[in-house]
């Protein structure tokens, strides 16, 4: 992972982000209408915003459950030293349900988020995974409901200079 640069956010970059959360799709021009700055600010608060890796992607959130993936899981691998990280995430990046991996510390090394369509799916995801030979063992934890989705916007605010 490279390491990126620390943004010091403004209430202006707050704003900008909040309105991109709240409608993705809104345009540049639309945004300094509504933010009643120039369309340059914006832009160029966008590109800054982009180069230091604060922002990230503009594309759609997909819900695996939406699509079909209804089951979500977290399952904590330990890995052979001997076959390293990158091995391991190289083969778990090749398995569609498995959404996001990270090195851990503790007693796993690694934690991936996986989906699957069923129980059975499941067991069908945790077998290819470990399917493996630089993966030692698994253990799963099937999530029964998401109290608090994936978000950012919490941070954002706190994190900007008013």
């Amino acid at each position: 992972m490279e390491t990126m640069q620390v943004v010091q956010l403004d209430a202006l970059d707050a704003r900008i982000v909040e309105l991109l959360e709240a409608e993705p799709r809104i345009g540049v021009l639309e945004m300094s209408r509504r933010l009643a700055v120039a369309r340059g600010t914006v832009q160029a608060r966008l590109d800054k915003l982009t180069a230091r890796g604060a922002i990230k992607g503009f594309g759609p959130e997909v819900i695996p459950e939406a699509i079909g993936y209804g089951v979500m899981s977290f399952v904590t691998l330990e890995i052979s030293q001997r076959y390293g990280h990158q091995a391991v995430a190289d083969h778990l990046a090749e398995i569609p349900e498995v959404l996001e991996a990270h090195t851990i510390t503790g007693s796993g090394d690694l934690l991936c988020r996986i989906v699957a369509r069923s129980n059975a799916d499941l067991q069908r995801v945790i077998d290819q995974i470990v399917g493996y030979e630089g993966i030692v063992r698994a253990s799963t934890i099937i999530a029964l409901a998401e109290l608090i989705a994936y978000r950012t916007l919490p941070l954002v605010r706190a994190a900007s200079v008013i």
